[in-house]
């Protein structure tokens, strides 16, 4: 069940914590993997990584998604080297937090250039082989404050809000083809980032959390993993919240 045997994926961020988890999840499954980021050597240890803990024949490739050329050029090199794309996974994304009234237009541009503008480009450059295959999934990560709102994070919420609306009306524009197109909205996930917070900083995330604490990066790639396989055929268009019940959004 959910098996990816014979599948490939492209995967943006692929070396963080959400990145690493979804693409360890993928290529347990069987799915051959590019695996993005920006940082080569990181990747390039990735890469190594997983090869020894899970297997697989995968490949990196550096991109910087801040760069609209080498963003148009990623998936053409994933077709190259993996010789098709039937998953692409937009995981890769930024934060530049400020209060309104003090953000500045950089931290705006760089947020909405990487979280929305290149999944934008991605999923336009993706449509066209998965269309003439008659068969892809599209999946991005958002986020529970994409849909919830944030203080501090009017940049960041407006692109994950705006990757869910690109995501639906995507879906509705390649559902006859059988490409799915979908979205999984994270919560408060264990990173590096929260593993570095004290314990009554914790204590106060999980204290707004139902489930009494937070996610792993496995439960997120679990969600990646369903959505991309061929037992999701029938799901499109929508928002897969994993979130402990901290939002418990329709």
């Amino acid at each position: 069940m959910f098996s990816l045997e014979g599948k490939t994926a492209l995967v943006t961020g692929a070396s963080g914590g959400i990145g690493s988890a979804i693409a360890k999840a993928l290529a347990a499954q069987g799915a051959r993997l590019a695996l993005s980021g920006s940082n080569g050597d990181k990747l390039r240890a990735f890469r190594e990584q997983l090869q020894d803990e899970v297997g697989g024949d995968h490949v990196e490739i550096t991109c910087d998604l801040s760069n609209a050329t080498s963003v148009e050029e990623l998936v053409p090199a994933t077709i190259d080297t993996l010789g098709k794309i039937d998953i692409l996974v937009n995981n890769a994304g930024i934060t530049r937090d400020n209060l309104a009234m003090r953000m500045k237009d950089d931290e705006w541009d760089q947020v909405i250039r990487i979280n929305l503008e290149a999944a934008f480009r991605l999923m336009r450059a993706a449509a066209r082989p998965m269309m003439k295959a008659r068969h892809g999934r599209i999946v991005s990560i958002t986020s529970v404050v994409g849909a919830t709102g944030n203080p501090g994070q009017m940049n960041y919420t407006a692109a994950k809000a705006g990757l869910t609306g690109m995501s639906k009306s995507l879906a509705q524009e390649l559902a006859s083809r059988g490409i799915t197109v979908n979205c999984v909205a994270p919560g408060f996930i264990r990173t590096a980032m929260t593993d570095a917070l004290d314990d009554k900083q914790k204590e106060a995330i999980n204290a707004r959390i139902p489930a009494g604490r937070m996610g792993e990066g496995d439960e997120i790639g679990a969600a990646v993993a369903y959505l991309a396989s061929d037992e999701a055929s029938y799901v499109t268009g929508q928002t897969l919240h994993v979130n402990g019940g901290m939002a418990m959004l329709s």
